[in-house]
């Protein structure tokens, strides 16, 4: 699994103040590499929870798309407590989108795995052990 996000990513769409206030607990005045990088990494697993039933894993090209609904999760889960109403949001409508995406109704730009015929049964079997004869 790789993740969808960066924390460049997380500064350039919420700014690196936040970030910092989320996880600055050492008060080094810098954000911490490492719990960024776990939220990351655990929204990046969710996210390939809804994608792997419609798109092969894993995904080469990271489509916009899931970099910023990345970023929506792994933001919502820095707060430790009390996320704002907004942050709330954004991840309910990135868990909405990735319903969709898993349903088919939104669509990646990524290759789709070729569909295999449905319906159809194959079935082996390996030579009779027992049988009625006695011996």
């Amino acid at each position: 699994m790789s993740d969808y996000a960066k924390a460049s990513d997380l500064i350039a769409r919420y700014g690196e103040d936040e970030l910092i206030q989320l996880t600055d607990r050492d008060g080094s005045g810098g954000y911490d590499p490492a719990t960024v990088g776990r939220a990351l990494s655990d929204a990046s697993a969710i996210i390939d929870g809804y994608v792997a039933v419609r798109y092969t894993l894993p995904i080469g090209n990271v489509p916009a798309l899931l970099a910023g609904l990345c970023c929506d999760l792994a933001r919502y889960a820095l707060y430790a407590d009390a996320a704002p109403e907004i942050v709330k949001d954004r991840r309910d409508q990135a868990l909405a989108q990735l319903r969709d995406i898993s349903a088919g109704r939104l669509r990646l730009d990524v290759p789709v795995p070729a569909a295999t015929p449905s319906g159809t049964v194959l079935a082996t079997s390996c030579e009779r052990v027992f049988s009625r004869a006695a011996r």
